[in-house]
């Protein structure tokens, strides 16, 4: 049987709550077997996405922001899902910077997206009910 654990934290959609959503993610994925690394590749991910929605998600006005963090043992994973009512937004229909440019050739932008889908095992976006719902999974 496997054992699935919920937690969910609501906060302002807002870059100076970061620490706090990291801190939320970090607290729910305490006591499971997970390298730095791999915590770091989180952190990243999560910051990137969070701090997207922050700037880009309301327009210049605060909104909220839900996260979730479900975490599976068989497979031994932790899915993240960010839900905002901002503005529709897909960040996985950007296409991806070609990284074989300079940092002063490149188009501005995209690139954290990127690291987020070279991090993360799994991506899924959909526009549901009037809110965005931002979902990375990696198997731990």
């Amino acid at each position: 049987m496997t054992d699935t654990k919920l937690f969910r934290f609501k906060v302002n959609a807002d870059v100076n709550e970061l620490q706090r959503v990291q801190g939320f993610v970090e607290e729910c994925m305490q006591g499971i077997d997970c390298s730095s690394k791999t915590m770091m590749q989180i952190n990243v991910a999560v910051e990137e996405i969070f701090v997207n929605i922050a700037h880009y998600a309301y327009s210049g006005e605060i909104g909220k922001a839900v996260i979730e963090a479900e975490i599976t043992d068989d497979p031994k994973a932790v899915t993240i899902t960010f839900i905002d009512s901002g503005v529709m937004y897909n960040p996985l229909a950007k296409p991806d910077p070609d990284v074989t440019l300079s940092a002063k050739e490149r188009q501005i932008g995209g690139l954290g997206i990127f690291m987020t889908k070279k991090f993360m095992d799994e991506l899924s976006y959909e526009y549901r009910d009037g809110q965005n719902v931002f979902a990375m999974k990696k198997n731990l």
